[in-house]
């Protein structure tokens, strides 16, 4: 009886060996890995969601290469080096083929050494400060020259020339911010101060009564997560409307509108690549397969749209190299073209996207109306010229 036990135990053991070498050879992991829990969770979670939602369709029609793609999930929880040691899991332990995420300059600059030493591939959806290039990032959110820039020359062309940056107290926003001074000095108009919070800060009085002093025309806001609940509700309680002072963001959009509330955020603009109300036929199919996954008021952000993208452009290079290798991928990546939410995207040499830049003005359902846009698609200049002159990409 003891012999026939083991013979069983040995039997099954053997069968669960077999069907899991299968399920192996049929399928392939990628990471997704986003701030689920902490300060940034509020814009990160629902871009997590659009990289699934673009998971689920791709499985739905046969998956890549004859494969199902297996998502394994990890939490940033808005904190950088929590990024570096969940990529260097994913990379090491589940050995996934690509790694969709990040958020802030921060966790990408974390999670950079472990994609360079292990040879993997992130790709990075939200727009950020340039001065960088690497082999094993494709980034396909905003450079300078796709949101800041275009922002300081629309409200330049409103006649507003005595500007006030606020921002988080990181890389993205400082290096920005380096950058618009440059151009602000070049263009002849003004800085009327620069202010920056901790991540996550709640306190705008001493703040506030600095841009009271200033008399800015403008303010450009690079903070990020839920500080900008504070800043909008102590901005409207010490007087201020989009009338009186606007202000023109970048990392606010239709979710974050929502979560602010969307009239203190009435009238006020913002600078991307995308926004929900965007006409064209992808971008309806986009939002309506959100919507039904996630619900029907969701809101549909930047980065969500790019998160989406970034599924399908990794999939369109896969096909393109006949392998998942992630070197062959970035290889094969370059010159990618696709109609997506956004318009047509198409990735350049550096690794960036090539992509039109539309600016907004939120009405009081939290939708952005676009008011300005780029003429066609603008390609990406990670090095500032005025900031960094003499340097560019491999």
């Amino acid at each position: 009886m003891s012999t026939f036990r083991r013979f069983g135990f040995f039997g099954t053991t053997l069968a669960l060996v077999l069907a899991n070498a299968a399920q192996a050879q049929s399928t392939v992991k990628v990471g997704v890995l986003h701030s689920l829990t902490g300060t940034m969770a509020i814009s990160e979670i629902t871009v997590a969601n659009a990289a699934q939602l673009a998971v689920d369709e791709i499985n739905a029609k046969g998956g890549v290469l004859g494969k199902k793609i297996v998502v394994v999930k990890e939490d940033g929880a808005s904190d950088w080096p929590t990024f570096a040691t969940k990529a260097e899991k994913l990379l090491t332990q589940d050995r996934v083929a690509a790694v969709f995420g990040g958020w802030t300059s921060a966790s990408r600059k974390a999670m950079l050494p472990v994609f360079e030493k292990n040879r993997g591939l992130l790709f990075y959806p939200v727009q950020f400060e340039g001065n960088e290039c690497s082999p094993n990032i494709i980034y396909t959110g905003a450079q300078p020259n796709q949101q800041a820039l275009p922002a300081l020359e629309w409200a330049l062309g409103k006649g507003h020339k005595n500007i006030f940056l606020l921002g988080s107290d990181y890389v993205y926003p400082r290096t920005a911010n380096l950058i618009l001074k440059k151009h602000i000095a070049a263009k002849g108009a003004k800085l009327a101060g620069e202010e920056y919070v901790a991540l996550g800060g709640t306190e705008f009085s001493s703040v506030i009564n600095k841009i009271k002093a200033a008399k800015p025309d403008i303010i450009i806001n690079t903070l990020n997560g839920d500080s900008n609940v504070s800043f909008f509700k102590q901005y409207q309680a010490a007087g201020y409307t989009a009338k009186t002072l606007p202000v023109i963001s970048f990392s606010i959009a239709e979710q974050e509108a929502q979560s602010i509330g969307p009239a203190l955020l009435t009238n006020q603009y913002a600078t991307w690549n995308y926004f929900q109300s965007l006409p064209n036929a992808a971008n309806q199919k986009f939002v309506g397969a959100y919507q039904a996954k996630y619900g029907k008021n969701a809101a549909i952000t930047d980065p969500m749209a790019h998160a989406y993208m970034d599924v399908y452009l990794w999939k369109a290079a896969v096909e393109k190299a006949k392998s998942f290798d992630a070197t062959a991928v970035r290889k094969a990546i370059v010159g990618v073209s696709l109609q997506s939410p956004l318009g047509k995207i198409t990735v350049a040499p550096n690794g960036s996207l090539i992509q039109a830049v539309y600016t907004g003005q939120s009405g009081a359902g939290g939708q952005f109306k676009t008011v300005a846009q780029s003429q066609g698609v603008v390609t990406p200049q990670p090095y500032d010229k005025l900031a960094f002159p003499g340097k560019s990409c491999p």
